[in-house]
């Protein structure tokens, strides 16, 4: 699967290795092209998962502020209420397209 934004994939993984929450797929950390990245200000607060962290993308001299996140610390009893660890997985939205 690829996370596509600005014509450019910023994560490409086998979609055995994402991890499906609340109909997002979270990408594994070591499948972004830390080129696009940059660490956010933002953060917001899931009741169940905790923290969440934000990256900035930025392709081709174009950025898509807090378009990804993450949980870099989940909350106590989230790990196992979804199955598998999703500490660091990334997930995307405002434009960022999630393709097979």
């Amino acid at each position: 699967m690829k996370a596509i934004w600005n014509n450019q994939v910023l994560a490409e993984a086998d979609k055995d290795n994402l991890i499906r929450i609340e109909g997002n797929w979270y990408f594994p950390p070591n499948s972004l092209d830390k080129n696009y990245f940059q660490s956010s200000d933002m953060h917001t607060t899931c009741h169940w998962k905790g923290e969440a962290s934000y990256y900035n993308v930025s392709v081709n001299n174009e950025e898509n502020p807090d378009s990804a996140w993450y949980y870099p610390k989940p909350k106590d009893g989230s790990v196992e209420k979804v199955g598998k660890d999703f500490t660091n997985y990334v997930a995307f939205w405002h434009g960022v397209e999630v393709v097979e």
